[in-house]
């Protein structure tokens, strides 16, 4: 006769449901635990990363039909409890009125709740790279730490730490270019971050922002602003639609400076001579 493989429990055991065997496992449990906890006790994270909340609209909607589907980190700060991560989520859930909110309240000093905001906010991808610098930038000048114990700390190779805290030189005016374009690559931040003053700074960022550079041209064009090279190849001139699927042009001069009006000049000559054509 074949035998026949069982699987599961055997049929002398039973599986507990109740309610005490629950209890039991939870109180074995030596993590964090979820608590609610008045809004009115939870106060903002002097040290946020994150300089702007953004537009938190769709948030405070989702939150207001689903509530909060991930609780807040905090921890006990005098009598009170202090935000580590997930202030967008407090601000929201304040704006719509909620009481009290769901926390995971967690035992530690300040410099690891700012690791673990910083953690938790670049694995969400909520900073921009100047946040992020400045927030690896408040590690070194509130705690000490060098670049190696950052790279430890946040899972990032100590090259990478380096270059991103070179960011932290760029100085506002030259942030605002960047910002206000909304076309600059990580890359290209980092290579005007590289220059040695802030008007070299100035200049390369605005070039991009104006002709639209590639990096490979963003790197021609800082070798020669660093003194690294006496002369560009070319003048280039990029334009990219914002529907940019559609088609790209890029003009190249045999000089090293064009001024505007020569680029207008020019491209009236190309729509002369297409126009012309039969």
């Amino acid at each position: 006769m074949q035998k026949i493989k069982k699987s599961g429990l055997p049929e002398t055991v039973g599986m507990k449901h109740n309610g005490h065997f629950v209890d039991l496992i939870s109180s074995r449990s030596m993590g964090p635990r979820i608590r609610m906890i008045p809004i009115e006790h939870i106060d903002p994270n002097p040290h946020q990363a994150r300089s702007e909340l953004g537009n938190i609209q769709e948030l405070m909607d989702s939150i207001r039909i689903k509530g909060i589907l991930e609780p807040i980190l905090v921890r006990s700060k005098a009598n009170r409890f202090e935000i580590i991560a997930g202030e967008r989520r407090y601000i929201a859930s304040k704006n719509i009125g909620l009481r009290e909110i769901p926390c995971i309240e967690m035992d530690v000093q300040e410099n690891e709740a700012m690791e673990i905001a910083l953690i938790e906010n670049l694995q969400r991808k909520d900073l921009d790279i100047f946040e992020e610098a400045d927030g690896l930038q408040s590690l070194i000048s509130l705690y000490g730490y060098n670049h190696q114990q950052i790279s430890e700390k946040i899972g990032k190779a100590r090259s990478t730490i380096t270059e991103i805290l070179s960011i932290t030189k760029i100085p506002a005016a030259v942030r605002d270019i960047i910002k206000g374009s909304g076309m600059f690559s990580r890359t290209t931040i980092i290579e005007i971050a590289k220059q040695k003053t802030a008007d070299d700074m100035q200049k390369l960022a605005k070039e991009i922002a104006e002709r639209h550079l590639t990096r490979e041209d963003t790197r021609d064009l800082a070798k020669y602003l660093k003194g690294k090279t006496k002369k560009i190849k070319f003048y280039v001139y990029n334009f990219v639609p914002e529907d940019s699927d559609k088609y790209r042009m890029r003009l190249e001069f045999k000089k090293q400076t064009v001024s505007k009006q020569e680029i207008i000049q020019i491209l009236e000559e190309i729509i002369q001579k297409l126009k012309s054509r039969d």
